[in-house]
């Protein structure tokens, strides 16, 4: 998460959706940097407009706005199924020698596997009594979100390539697909309804 007090807007980190290199390239911009630990790194909108919004909003006498990027959910599932392939990833979270149905199989299903349990962008993204993301941007179209930021922080941006995930093969077979946009139904629709 990064804010920017100047400018009263807030970068809020969706995992799996170029934030480390966002944050690698706005660091020294952003008044507050948190990159550790996660839980703090990936803030949701609701824990936002809870808890760090209201904070802002008496420290400084303004509302600030948020900025997220959301990926597309197929691609999303892909890189967190890619990314846990890495020889670094803990034993019961590590996805090495499963195909990619299989993990979709594991995400659907109730409860979730400690490997596939790894959330969803619509949970992160979930407005909570209207207070939901000012601007989000695809993932897919990440030059529009590069131009609101430059225009917003007055500087250019270029973002480095970091934390990507390893390549892999993610098919999936037509009970695949169709599961997996079961399990991810309302990321589609929240994906979809951008512009």
């Amino acid at each position: 998460m990064l804010v920017f007090w100047e400018q009263r807007l807030v970068f809020l980190a969706t995992p799996k959706t170029g934030s480390t290199a966002v944050e690698a390239a706005l660091e020294s911009l952003a008044a507050v940097t948190i990159t550790r630990p996660p839980l703090l790194k990936h803030t949701t909108v609701h824990r936002f407009q809870r808890f760090i919004g209201p904070y802002l909003r008496a420290a400084s006498g303004h509302d600030f706005q948020t900025v997220a990027l959301m990926r597309e959910p197929r691609d999303w599932l892909g890189s967190w199924f890619r990314y846990r392939t890495r020889q670094a990833v803990d034993e019961t979270k590590a996805t090495r020698g499963m195909s990619f149905e299989d993990f979709v199989r594991a995400y659907a299903s109730d409860p979730q596997p400690a490997f596939a349990d790894v959330g969803s962008q619509e949970r992160f993204l979930r407005p909570k009594q209207d207070q939901g993301i000012d601007h989000l941007f695809r993932y897919e179209e990440i030059d529009r979100f590069v131009a609101f930021l430059e225009e917003r922080l007055d500087c250019e941006i270029t973002l480095p390539r970091l934390n990507v995930s390893p390549p892999g093969q993610t098919e999936l077979s037509a009970e695949g697909e169709a599961l997996l946009r079961s399990a991810c139904a309302r990321d589609y629709e929240l994906y979809d309804s951008l512009s």
